[in-house]
């Protein structure tokens, strides 16, 4: 749970960023926040989580 907290918290601040310089239109980013919900209620929600959970451990697996 959160890391899907903290994963849609990065793609919203990613958006805003993008809406604010005006890289992606209202319109855009509306037809984007859609496609993630409608994306979540699939059948491609589990598989997604689970390589965002393993990308996430991954990283933090690196040693910097």
């Amino acid at each position: 749970m959160a890391v899907t907290v903290s994963l849609a918290l990065l793609f919203g601040l990613v958006l805003f960023g993008l809406i604010r310089n005006r890289d992606v239109g209202p319109i855009a980013a509306t037809i984007a926040v859609l496609f993630g919900f409608f994306l979540a209620s699939t059948g491609a929600a589990g598989p997604i989580n689970e390589f965002a959970g393993a990308v996430v451990g991954a990283v933090q697996e690196l040693d910097f």
